[in-house]
């Protein structure tokens, strides 16, 4: 089976969308621990320090101002759904995502169904409060959710190839 240029460039992406899915997998692992070892209190005066600064430059900084607005409306149970939240979606990406660059041909169909109904939450999150960043985020799940298809279609149909394109030489 001969490999275009323009498939190719889909491979390298895709191996990519992979690894970024799996360092945010992470990050949200270091999140979630994070959520269950810091109180509310605790983590409103790591923002108060962190933002201290900018927000003496510029009392008007929006991140800044925003970071200090969710940190104050912190409270016991909203950190706890946060670090479980963040905790079970980071470990079942992880090991989603590590299985899939392995070429296991059984986590395509897994990966695509979370991120299917991440991607409905987040759809959910989107009518009720629009933030860019759940947007660009949902867009690239979208992206990624293509690509899975993509390949999981491309392993199913040509089950020798199946190693090559999870890997960047491709």
């Amino acid at each position: 089976m001969r490999i275009s240029s323009g498939d190719k460039l889909l491979d390298r992406t895709f191996f990519v969308s992979l690894i970024l899915k799996l360092a945010d997998g992470v990050l949200e692992l270091a999140g979630g621990a994070v959520l269950l070892l810091l109180t509310p209190g605790q983590i409103q005066r790591a923002v108060a320090a962190v933002t201290r600064g900018e927000l003496a430059e510029d009392p008007n900084d929006l991140i800044a101002n925003v970071l200090v607005r969710y940190a104050s409306q912190l409270n016991v149970s909203l950190t706890l759904f946060g670090a479980w939240y963040f905790l079970v979606h980071g470990v079942v990406k992880v090991l989603l995502v590590a299985a899939v660059l392995r070429d296991h041909l059984w986590a395509y169909p897994w990966l695509i169904g979370f991120l299917v109904a991440f991607i409905g939450f987040q759809g959910y999150e989107l009518v009720v409060h629009l933030t860019w960043g759940l947007l660009l985020l949902t867009l690239f799940d979208i992206f990624i959710v293509y690509l899975t298809v993509r390949e999981y279609r491309r392993h199913k149909a040509h089950p020798k190839v199946a190693t090559e394109p999870a890997s960047p030489s491709t």
